[in-house]
């Protein structure tokens, strides 16, 4: 049988018939490769080739992603200038969505003081954050001409990063982008650790006037106030050195809250206190002084006057709200004559001498509060400080909290119910 199939004239017909048998077993293959899931060499040498290909533009991309990130680093920690560059302004503009929905719906001031009070903290958490994720991107995107897996390219940047070095490939690109992750990660944490002490070194320097002026200005604090207790505890002669300490107080205040945006949302311990309403009373009190008794102003009042409302408008402008900085004397202002009536009827009870009748004494009090009045209750809005007296409306549509003014218990006394005439609350 086989001879004959040899010399069979249909010999010829066997060959291609059994050809065909071995193309079908190919493609069969091919199919269950496809359907297992396995991918063939060509294939395979096909994507790595793409990936190649773009992987050099993605480098780039990182390398820049990289260098702006740096640059937003050193402008944010290392330069004592207003940070242009808009991520930190862009981190506290995004942290003040769940701020404003509190402002809106909690009507309870104290309630609102404890929320916000982890705007501060959670918005260096959240710039960090963003750095540490910026980096992680751009390391990875870096690393792509050497490690063809994204994935693996992330894994070795975030070990790098990290210091960690669990992830590496033996190859000279990757090794270089491998030392400068560490060296990234080690800069990062050193300046964290240098960053901290001096945010919260000027926070304390801040607060420490803060708290001292609560026995002069009461609680929340009030420009009248503090002339009127100077009055009434015989410390007018004193006046001097206190303005000459607050005009000290403002520049400090200028420089390191300008140069670290994220102090402005740290709030004072007290709920009723705020840094705001402290340096908008001292001026209130400066441009009182000048407005009822300019005789006998001292010129410490002026400086002071001035430093202040300096600081109002380069802090404010740190936030992205620019304000007029060489408004006229008679432009329109928030505060209205009926609240400057109390304020002026507060010091004629406490017996301050007057130089001026009410009505010229508003005129000239108008023409200084134009300097500091907007930026003040930009920044008392934006913080959400202690709706004081003379302080500006809020968000949350709240109106002036009750002046919180301290009882004088004595043996005949002991409930400290008599005060000196005339309290805000009182009108």
């Amino acid at each position: 049988m086989f001879l004959h199939g040899l010399d069979s004239p249909n010999l010829g017909n066997m060959v291609p018939c059994c050809y065909h048998r071995a193309e079908l077993t190919c493609v069969d293959r091919a199919r269950a490769d496809a359907a297992s899931g396995r991918v063939s060499p060509s294939s395979r040498a096909q994507a790595t080739a793409t990936l190649n290909l773009v992987s050099v533009p993605l480098a780039v991309l990182g390398g820049a992603i990289y260098l702006v990130l740096s640059l937003n680093v050193i402008r944010s920690l290392l330069v004592p200038r207003i940070d242009r560059s808009g991520l930190l302004r862009l981190v506290i503009r995004i942290l003040t969505i769940p701020g404003q929905l509190a402002r809106g719906r909690v009507r309870n001031y104290e309630a609102r003081d404890r929320i916000l009070a982890f705007e501060g903290p959670i918005s260096l958490l959240v710039l960090l954050g963003v750095w540490v994720i910026g980096y992680l991107l751009s390391l990875s995107l870096l690393l792509l001409p050497a490690v063809s897996n994204p994935f693996s390219a992330l894994a070795q940047a975030g070990s790098s990063l990290v210091t960690l070095g669990i992830v590496s490939t033996a190859q000279g690109w990757a090794q270089a982008i491998d030392i400068l992750a560490g060296l990234t990660g080690l800069f990062i944490v050193a300046l964290q650790i240098a960053y901290l002490p001096t945010l919260y070194g000027a926070y304390n320097r801040r607060e420490t006037e803060v708290t001292m002026l609560v026995a002069r200005a009461g609680e929340p604090t009030w420009g009248p106030e503090i002339l009127a207790r100077a009055q009434l505890m015989s410390l007018i002669d004193e006046l001097p050195d206190f303005y000459r300490q607050w005009e000290r107080w403002a520049a400090d205040v200028q420089e390191s809250h300008a140069s670290y945006p994220a102090l402005m949302l740290f709030r004072s311990p007290s709920a009723y206190s705020s840094w705001v309403i402290a340096l908008l009373a001292v001026c209130d009190s400066a441009a009182l002084f000048h407005s009822v008794a300019p005789e006998r102003t001292p010129i410490e009042a002026r400086l002071a006057l001035r430093m202040g409302y300096l600081c109002f408008r380069r802090l404010s402008s740190a936030l992205g709200y620019e304000v007029n900085d060489d408004p006229g004397p008679n432009d329109q202002i928030v505060l209205t004559s009926a609240e400057f009536d109390r304020g002026f009827d507060r010091l004629v009870a406490a017996g301050f001498a007057m130089e001026r009748n009410r009505e010229d004494a508003w005129v000239h009090f108008h023409a200084w509060r134009v300097n500091y009045e907007e930026a003040a209750y930009f920044l008392a809005n934006r913080t959400d400080a202690v709706p004081a007296p003379w302080s500006g409306r809020r968000y949350s549509g709240q109106t002036t909290v009750p002046f919180r003014h301290l009882k004088n218990r004595t043996p005949e006394d002991p409930e400290g119910a008599t005060r000196t005439p005339y309290y805000p609350e009182d009108a």
